[in-house]
């Protein structure tokens, strides 16, 4: 049996059958800026678990396939050549922007896992990807696979042990444009919410 070579840089994202719409347009954007970049695609309806709780199991699996790897979101619009955010990926972390919003409102720090780039398979990532896989239908409603991070890394120095920040720039969500706090150069474009899923069916019509 030959060996697979490991990949040096992979981005990858997912979907199941009620946001696959999105998948087309997502593609687009990535490789209209991204057409050298390696892209991989899971399909969650593939997956054991509850969907909105498989994300971190699926990054755990790319782990093994790139030396880097970058989860993006598909409500992630790419508007720029993303090469340069392998550079910010530090060792056993998952590097991060900064969810400014929910840091304002919450008056706590919290990150955005629309994006993550990680190098290998940080000990975060595999708890994270356990603590979902425990997730039950009657809790799914009530949170996400943010909030889950964010209760394992918020006491003491769990978040400066396990997360690394990235630039405003690589994860930039739609409250930022309702509060002006949104950078000038902005690389990925964070549709969140009902109200960004409407935005994108906009830009998808033309």
């Amino acid at each position: 049996m030959g060996l697979t070579m490991k990949l040096s840089k992979l981005f990858i994202t997912g979907c199941d059958s009620k946001t696959s719409w999105m998948l087309p347009w997502f593609k687009e954007n990535f490789f209209k800026h991204n057409p050298d970049s390696e892209l991989k695609v899971y399909d969650f309806d593939n997956i054991d678990g509850i969907k909105w709780f498989v994300k971190p199991s699926v990054m755990h699996k790319a782990s093994k396939l790139a030396e880097k790897v970058v989860w993006l979101d598909t409500d992630v619009e790419v508007r720029s050549n993303l090469d340069s955010i392998f550079d910010y990926i530090e060792p056993n972390k998952l590097s991060m922007v900064k969810d400014h919003p929910w840091t304002i409102r919450r008056q706590e720090v919290w990150h955005n896992s629309g994006v993550v780039g990680f190098s290998g398979t940080p000990t975060i990532l595999t708890h994270w990807a356990s603590e979902c896989s425990r997730i039950t239908e009657e809790q799914g409603p009530m949170f996400g696979d943010q909030d889950i991070l964010h209760y394992l890394v918020r006491e003491g120095m769990n978040r400066l042990v396990h997360i690394n920040d990235l630039p405003h720039s690589y994860n930039v969500l739609r409250l930022d444009l309702i509060d002006n706090a949104a950078p000038k150069n902005i690389k990925c474009m964070h549709w969140t919410g009902k109200k960004g899923k409407e935005k994108i069916k906009e830009l998808i019509s033309g």
